[in-house]
């Protein structure tokens, strides 16, 4: 076990989509690690064998009651959130917790693992803590030269970082840790051992207590019968040693339908010219896991040869900002011939997208750069990518990547296996019909004629029916701040987070819904600041101060271009710069009054199922997420249909 110098101080799941869990497990876990640089004597004999501190890098004494182990990832946001409730707890408890870090690097975070290095090389050096809060101040610069830059600032020797390094003891330490939280079951980051009982994500305070407290009860009555301080880990783990909570169940998905997908031949194609199977692709040129489809559909071309035919369809997301003129980068391309030029170009480069590298590829493919330009710009491809974008709409690809085989739905970036299983099915009903007489080049529509709509068995994971739509909510503008005609036939109400990126990233959608339909809608915002945003309450308030000023809009475009600073300070900042009156303002924000709202707000969104953010209700019919604009569109131009 390791100390080490001033310590200062949400499950994320490796998928689509965003999840906020909190568990208990009963147990008790956790060693004991000395405060002031050295280890207590018998500190090791003392630990518990379920849950071992270990060698690992400790603050607090090794007589704690309490043992906090935290399994973390630099590079994971949410770790970063969590340090300042550690520090809470630290201050708090004092002497009687101790907290323990280990490594869990997650495979999609690139720079997690060396970053984990250096702070143990650090710690080598007697600086591991220092390391532990340069490396989460700077999560978005983790690569090596900026990993050097951190170990010069701290003073450390970086000739004996890299021997350190080079040894391989940093990634045995680390494999060591990660072997651990495989055995107890800490699936993601952070996840946390509070004498051995779990506890998931980053959880606020109050949360931490409650286990705290109990775990604190226990460990007295320990040393109360009779064991010592520096032994109650131990001793508890021993009795109860960790149960961690369970993996989240997640039901059985049920068999594919069979989506409505028409062909068009504007759409770029490659593989056999009459194929037994056609695979639609709705993909984003700056979606990672459009990317690491593509090795996949390679092998699937490979496989199948002609048998099968590959169309690439555009559903650019709303949060990425350069997707969209990726794509229509990729259809000019096609106009010259070159599109899947152009695609490899842009997959292979999707941190480069901007006008001059989309000039730069086209120089590269030998393309008419003039003609590009004007292709690119022209309403045609613009009217070619909304249509796709429709589709994907009508269809039910709303996330990418999302293919559909004859029709049948494969979501997200699936291996081979799964495109197989689904493929292989679909020759045999090709074949079957070829035998019935159908053309082959009418292979496509005919199966969709036949089976749309059918539930189709054994289809590759993530192929799920779409669940069946909620039945409308009584949802009322109320007083939440409005934009648009409040009479107008279509309400959508927003329920929102000024600290959440997934409601910062929803507002390009919601600016085109009041772009295309004016006065025929009306928007609304109300509030639901998530628990473990701890400035998205105080966001929400300032944005009704703002409000009784006239200025809430211009207060929430102020909040969401400013997401990572809404201290109060901020808060007034912006109030400063919308020209507001400064001494209204700040009683406002102290106004009770406001903070009520927001609750109020919160409670109705409960009551019609709001349970994350940003959710939007249009007529009362529920959009979860943040959702591109064809996803609104359809649901809007049905709601107008019905008059």
């Amino acid at each position: 076990m390791k100390t080490g110098a001033a310590f200062v101080g949400f499950l994320f799941s490796a998928g689509v989509g965003f999840a906020v869990g909190w568990a208990v497990g009963s147990g008790s876990g956790g060693p004991s690690g000395g405060g002031g640089g050295t280890m207590a004597p018998g500190a090791k004999a003392a630990d518990a064998s379920a849950l071992p501190v270990g060698d690992s890098y400790v603050k607090g004494p090794n007589d704690a009651l309490v043992t906090l182990i935290e399994f973390s990832d630099f590079e994971c946001p949410f770790c970063s959130r969590v340090n300042p409730t550690i520090k809470q707890i630290q201050d708090t408890y004092g002497k009687d917790v101790r907290i323990v870090f280990k490594h869990n690097p997650l495979p999609f975070h690139k720079n997690a693992p060396l970053a984990s290095e250096y702070a143990l090389a650090a710690g080598e050096q007697g600086k591991f803590w220092e390391m532990h809060d340069k490396l989460f101040a700077n999560q978005k610069a983790l690569l090596e030269p900026q990993l050097k830059e951190y170990a010069a600032q701290l003073g450390l020797d970086q000739a004996k970082i890299d021997a350190f390094i080079a040894s391989g003891k940093g990634k045995k330490a680390i494999a060591d840790d990660q072997a651990l939280a495989s055995k107890v079951g800490a699936r993601g980051t952070p996840n946390f051992f509070v004498n051995g009982a779990q506890v998931t994500g980053a959880q606020p305070f109050d949360n931490f207590k409650k286990v705290i407290d109990e775990q604190i009860a226990i460990a007295k009555k320990k040393v109360a019968a009779g064991t010592p301080r520096d032994k109650v880990y131990a001793a508890v783990l021993a009795e109860n040693p960790p149960k961690p909570a369970p993996p989240p169940q997640r039901p059985q998905a049920p068999p594919a339908t069979r989506q409505k997908v028409s062909l068009s031949d504007a759409t770029p194609q490659k593989g056999g010219k009459m194929p037994l199977v056609t695979i639609v692709e709705f993909s984003d040129f700056e979606c990672p896991f459009c990317s690491r489809v593509n090795p996949t559909l390679a092998q699937v071309m490979k496989e199948y040869g002609d048998k099968v035919q590959i169309r690439f369809r555009h559903q650019p997301l709303p949060f990425h900002k350069r997707a969209m003129p990726a794509a229509k980068a990729s259809l000019a391309a096609h106009k010259q011939g070159k599109f899947w030029e152009m695609h490899d170009k842009l997959f292979a480069n999707q941190k480069a997208l901007q006008d001059a590298d989309l000039e730069k590829y086209a120089k590269e493919i030998g393309l008419n750069v003039t003609r590009f330009k004007a292709d690119m710009n022209s309403d045609a491809i613009t009217k070619q990518v909304a249509a796709d974008q429709a589709d994907a709409g009508k269809w039910g690809a709303r996330g990418t990547p999302t293919l559909f085989v004859n029709g049948v739905p494969v979501r997200g970036a699936q291996p081979f296996a799964a495109f197989k299983t689904v493929i292989d099915k679909e020759i045999e009903l090709a074949n079957k019909l070829l035998k019935e007489g159908v053309k082959k080049a009418d292979l496509h529509a005919e199966i969709i004629k036949r089976e749309a709509g059918k539930e189709v068995a054994g289809a590759a994971p993530g192929a799920a029916k779409p669940a069946a739509p909620a039945k409308p909510q009584d949802v009322k503008l109320g007083r939440a701040p409005i934009v648009g005609n409040k009479n107008a036939p279509v309400k959508v109400v927003l329920w929102s987070d000024f600290e959440c990126p997934f409601c910062g990233r929803v507002n390009p959608s919601i600016e085109q819904i009041k772009k295309e339909y004016g006065n025929k809608v009306v928007v609304a915002f109300k509030h639901f600041p998530l628990p473990f945003h701890k400035n998205a309450t105080p966001a929400a308030v300032a944005s009704l101060a703002a409000h009784r000023q006239g200025k809430f809009w211009e207060m929430h475009d102020k909040l969401f271009e400013n997401q990572r600073a809404l201290q109060r300070t901020d808060l007034e900042r912006y109030a400063e710069e919308l020209g507001l009156d400064m001494a209204k303002f700040k009683k406002d924000m102290d106004d009770p009054e406001l903070e009520a709202w927001v609750k109020a707000d919160m409670a109705e969104g409960s009551k019609v199922g709001v349970n994350g953010t940003p959710a939007t209700y249009i007529n009362g019919r529920k959009v979860s997420g943040a959702q591109p604009f064809p996803a609104f569109k359809a649901i809007i131009d049905e709601e107008l249909k019905k008059g």
